[in-house]
């Protein structure tokens, strides 16, 4: 099944690449790995602001970092031109705005790895690093980077 076909099946369209609002590139190719930029979570086209442990639940937060993964996905369109290129998602790094006593950051970022690994197969299945972090541009709640290896 392609790609394409998979992601229909989940319901899910691919949004365009977001405009970068600072000094950067919204992803970089050097040779076959693609690096994207950091993609704050997004709930009605606007930054999705909270933290974690401060009247955001964790289960919320893990829909926050599945909207991240689609937009992810979105970009990584934009810089290979197709998804069944991808040969591997290779890492994520995850940061979750988030107070001092949460601990579930790990969990949040699931919500992301976790529809990688749906959409992507065996191919989604990645390293990664989740952190917590006292405040995210924008105020948003999640933050993920990625690396993905393409053919």
């Amino acid at each position: 099944m392609s790609i394409y076909d998979k992601l229909s099946q989940l319901g899910i369209t691919l949004p365009p690449v977001s405009v970068p609002v600072a000094a950067y590139l919204p992803f970089v190719r050097s040779g076959n790995l693609v690096f994207l930029s950091g993609h704050v979570a997004k709930k009605g086209g606007k930054p999705w602001v909270g933290q974690l442990g401060a009247g955001m639940e964790t289960a919320e937060g893990r829909l926050a970092a599945r909207a991240v993964a689609i937009d992810m996905m979105g970009t990584l369109h934009a810089a290979v031109g197709d998804l069944n290129k991808v040969t591997r998602i290779v890492k994520l790094m995850s940061l979750i705005n988030s107070t001092a006593s949460f601990t579930e950051q790990h969990l949040v970022t699931n919500g992301a790895s976790e529809l990688l690994a749906e959409v992507f197969g065996d191919k989604g299945a990645h390293a990664r690093s989740a952190f917590g972090v006292s405040q995210i541009p924008l105020g948003a709640c999640v933050e993920i980077d990625m690396i993905a290896e393409v053919a």
